[in-house]
């Protein structure tokens, strides 16, 4: 069958728009002008998964769901910015938006108003890049201000045909984004797909969004879903011209919550205007800022999803071990040994360990750029730091480290960089209180 800019008529796709004869170009279709009982053409089938869904599905490694029970708090940018990092290390990765009733994927990578392809009866997918596809129900709607009045069945019909008619082809990874909340849409992708390989979790730093989060999570438990981690979005301003923090949202909740609720917390996502800017422009931020503290919060919060194409067991990602990560331990010195005041330094020993063997298998020392606020924890971050072995610190360094995703330990004794290390790998690190006097 030929290429043709058309939705298939004889498929179930709901409601072709009138005058789609499978001969002229098409955009999509137009949602009933009503909230509809029954779900259309076909009914979601019960039980064991249809031929034409396992065979797609077979096709494709790992999926992997974005989820939070609460709007606004940038969960679609983070799928966009998530299936790009994976897409840019090499990886065949499609991206399914199944916000039924509020998408924004094609806004978000400046595909509004393309029209859809059918070839050989499947539907195909938009491709940006080699390595990235995308679909969602806005790429369907002859106007974006369309209102789609479905109930559950209908909905649970259109994402089995998003994943069961869409040529996804052979993908390492499908990222699919979710709508807020724990109901038809989440529920839907869960029983389709049957054994997702787990959830990233999106949160703002306020109480209201983490009390709606943690239901999202519960939801996980429920349904044995594993949860790579929770991501806080929206966690803090640093001004690009002093680097203070201003704390708009407040911060540290979403990590909070993570230790309470015992999943891993991936990173922190400060309030970027460049951020803001790429959303607005259909750009995924991490294809044009790949360098920012910003994209490499992005970057981390990936790595545990591209650990699992190292590993049979998928069930593992639920609590990943940072220990597997490489290690890039900073070292500040003082007369070649540990400086006690953090600030004062004026060399950082970097020091490369080696996650399996936990041995030492590279050591470098580098001059910091002059001391001011917010540019040593960015400097830092550049040189792949991870983690921080210091005698004092002030708090407020402490927490621009951690938007860094970099750990930090204090109290340490001033001996040679080497003992340090070589004593925190055999557990025998000995740390005393604070030393620094800000």
């Amino acid at each position: 069958m030929a290429n043709q800019n058309c939705c298939p008529a004889d498929r179930n796709i709901p409601s072709p728009s009138p005058g789609c004869t499978g001969a002229a170009p098409c955009t999509g279709f137009d949602p009933p002008p009503y909230t509809a009982d029954e779900p259309p053409h076909r009914p979601p089938e019960t039980g064991s998964q249809p031929y034409a869904l396992s065979q797609r599905l077979a096709r494709i490694k790992h999926k992997i769901l974005v989820l939070s029970g609460k709007g606004g708090v940038g969960k679609s940018t983070v799928a966009v910015n998530l299936a790009s990092t994976l897409a840019r290390a090499d990886n065949r990765v499609g991206l399914l938006d199944v916000d039924i009733h509020g998408p924004s994927i094609p806004k978000l990578l400046g595909i509004e108003g393309q029209s859809i392809a059918v070839q050989d009866e499947n539907i195909l997918p938009v491709a940006l890049g080699p390595n990235l596809k995308a679909m969602s129900i806005g790429l369907l709607l002859h106007n974006d201000d369309n209102a789609v009045i479905w109930r559950g069945p209908m909905k649970m019909n259109l994402i089995r045909q998003f994943l069961e008619d869409v040529a996804w082809g052979d993908l390492d990874y499908l990222v699919i984004d979710c709508p807020p909340g724990t109901g038809d849409e989440p529920l839907s992708v869960c029983q389709l797909i049957d054994r997702p390989d787990g959830a990233v979790i999106v949160t703002t730093p306020q109480e209201l969004a983490l009390t709606d989060v943690r239901k999202s999570i519960n939801f996980c438990h429920r349904l044995d879903l594993p949860v790579f981690g929770i991501v806080e979005n929206m966690s803090g301003f640093v001004c690009p011209a002093c680097g203070q923090v201003t704390d708009i949202f407040k911060r540290g909740g979403g990590r909070q919550m993570a230790q309470h609720m015992d999943v891993p917390f991936l990173g922190s996502i400060p309030i970027d205007p460049d951020l803001a800017r790429t959303c607005d422009d259909g750009k995924p931020y991490i294809q044009h800022h790949a360098q920012t503290p910003t994209a490499r919060t992005f970057q981390a919060l990936a790595r545990p999803i591209l650990d699992l194409n190292c590993t049979s067991q998928p069930e593992t990602t639920n609590k990943p071990n940072k220990e597997t990560q490489p290690m890039r331990i900073a070292i500040p010195l003082a007369d070649g040994k540990l400086a006690l005041h953090f600030g004062h330094c004026r060399e950082f020993t970097f020091i490369d360990v080696d996650p399996d063997t936990r041995t030492i298998v590279a050591i470098d020392s580098k001059t910091p750029p002059p001391h001011a606020p917010g540019v040593l924890p960015q400097w830092l971050a550049e040189q792949g730091a991870n983690l921080i072995v210091a005698g004092g610190m002030g708090s407020r360094a402490k927490d621009l480290f951690a938007q860094q995703n970099i750990d930090v330990i204090i109290g340490a004794p001033p001996e040679q960089p080497e003992a340090i290390v070589k004593s925190y790998l055999d557990g025998t690190l000995r740390t005393g209180a604070n030393l620094c006097d800000h």
